[in-house]
């Protein structure tokens, strides 16, 4: 993992994890992004079935991703045990036709690897048509 620096920073993310997943996601670094999930980490995008495993992770990001900047707003932290981090992100997702509200819920493990993610939509299919063009 990278050291957190002011570079680094967006103003209420503070798990240096989180930071590396939205900086790499974001600059289309999606190789990087799958390196922060543990071997068989998990990712629920909404609306699909979940896509496991680094490689798969990668592969799905450049399929899906390219036109997608994720803006991570807030952050709140639970840990469930000795080994387990969970980590709410509210914020939005936007691309070139729409911009939703989303909820990311990470679940990491005592070495910060992502176990899982889901990316939850704060708005109904129904609204998501009306947006497409």
């Amino acid at each position: 993992m990278s050291t957190q620096n002011t570079i680094d920073l967006i103003p209420g993310i503070t798990h240096q994890t989180v930071l590396d997943y939205f900086h790499s996601l974001n600059a289309g670094q999606f190789h990087r992004t799958a390196s922060l999930f543990a071997v068989h980490g998990v990712m629920y995008p909404p609306f699909e079935s979940s896509i496991v495993g680094r490689d798969a992770i990668a592969k799905y990001l450049g399929q899906e991703a390219n036109d997608l900047t994720a803006d991570p707003q807030s952050e709140s932290m639970e840990p469930l045990d000795e080994e387990h981090t969970q980590l709410q992100i509210t914020g939005k997702a936007k691309n070139s036709w729409c911009s939703v509200n989303v909820r990311w819920v990470f679940m990491l493990n005592q070495h910060q690897e992502i176990l899982s993610v889901q990316i939850k939509l704060l708005t109904s299919p129904q609204e998501l048509i009306k947006l497409r063009p």
